[in-house]
């Protein structure tokens, strides 16, 4: 079963023109640990005043997790990216705010046979 995981961030002031070149592009050994922990159709998104909105897909979010947890390289690039954000405790893919799935267009549809 697919679990859809988004979650939210805030970048410093004056630190979105840096934010957003680190990501342009990411490392490629980080992409391929992102995919190897199992999230896929993963997007950060970039509102007003530096508010990021990500969003992935995964099987497992604990497993998924535990496994960035774990990896070294991402213990590097979430150390690299630490100066950007505002009111976290931790490393950004273990302590970003989740948000609560209040509707989703496929489920709805699916679930009135539509």
């Amino acid at each position: 079963m697919t679990i859809r995981v988004a979650f939210q961030l805030q970048i410093a002031p004056g630190m979105i023109d840096e934010y957003v070149a680190r990501h342009t592009p990411v490392w490629p050994e980080m992409l391929a640990e992102i995919a190897a922990s199992g999230r896929r159709n993963y997007s950060i998104f970039l509102g007003e005043g530096g508010r990021l909105f990500g969003y992935y897909e995964t099987d497992d979010d604990e497993a998924a997790r535990a496994y960035l947890a774990a990896s070294p390289v991402a213990a590097k690039w979430e150390a690299s990216m630490a100066e950007f954000f505002v009111g976290l405790e931790g490393r950004a893919d273990q302590a970003a705010t989740p948000l609560v799935e209040v509707f989703n267009l496929h489920d709805q549809r699916e679930a009135s046979g539509a």
